[in-house]
């Protein structure tokens, strides 16, 4: 970690799955804003190119590999996809790799809904979707129940996808934020703000948290 003369924070960040449609906007938001990046991913050749961004390969089935890429960062974040059985895998990793801060691109299954039930319980969601669902909310049940990494799970909205860049959203904690008309949307662009902010600002440190329009 490396303070500027203005007191602003430069920080070594792993993003694991960062060519990925989130882990993408989080490596350049990440940029932008001074920090130095490693991509851990599959094909990093599609990972963005400059001068403070490096992109490894690197497999999540691997553990040890890739914890031998994580390590001697001040941060990981993982935008890997929720396949059933990976969550295990991704902790493990980060847990050799002797990093402490993690933060994880979550799933929004996990929120309440404002009728109190669950998202992922909601009878329109399509079955195919439910076991990445279930491995979100999986992962969130794991790091609750971690003693040693200062860990965050960011929820997104129930919608997210493709927008502006505004910088105005709403934050919440384990409950769907959501507009007047009932929809909860984020664009990659403003979630990828809100979560290089909490890496910034440590907020929500061994907590879940979500965002809104």
């Amino acid at each position: 970690m490396v303070v500027f003369d203005g007191g602003e924070i430069s920080m070594k960040v792993a993003v694991i799955g960062g060519t990925g449609r989130i882990g993408s906007k989080i490596t350049a938001e990440l940029l932008q804003r001074g920090h130095t990046v490693t991509v851990i991913a599959r094909n990093p050749e599609k990972a963005e190119s400059g001068p403070n961004v490096k992109a490894v390969k690197g497999d999540v089935t691997d553990p040890g590999s890739v914890a031998a890429l994580v390590r001697g960062h001040d941060a990981v974040i993982s935008s890997a996809p929720f396949i059933p059985g990976i969550s295990v895998q991704v902790l493990e990793a980060v847990r050799k790799s002797g990093v402490k801060r993690y933060i994880a691109v979550g799933g929004a299954g996990s929120l309440k809904a404002a009728d109190g039930k669950l998202v992922m319980d909601n009878p329109q969601i399509p079955a195919e979707w439910l076991p990445s669902i279930k491995e979100g909310a999986e992962l969130l049940k794991l790091l609750k129940a971690d003693t040693q990494l200062d860990w965050t799970f960011f929820s997104p909205a129930v919608f997210i996808g493709p927008g502006e860049r505004t910088g105005k959203f709403r934050l919440g904690g384990d409950e769907v934020v959501a507009a007047a008309d009932g929809k909860s949307s984020i664009s990659y662009d403003d979630y990828a703000i809100a979560l290089v902010d909490e890496l910034e600002q440590s907020k929500h440190v061994r907590r879940r948290f979500t965002i809104g329009y």
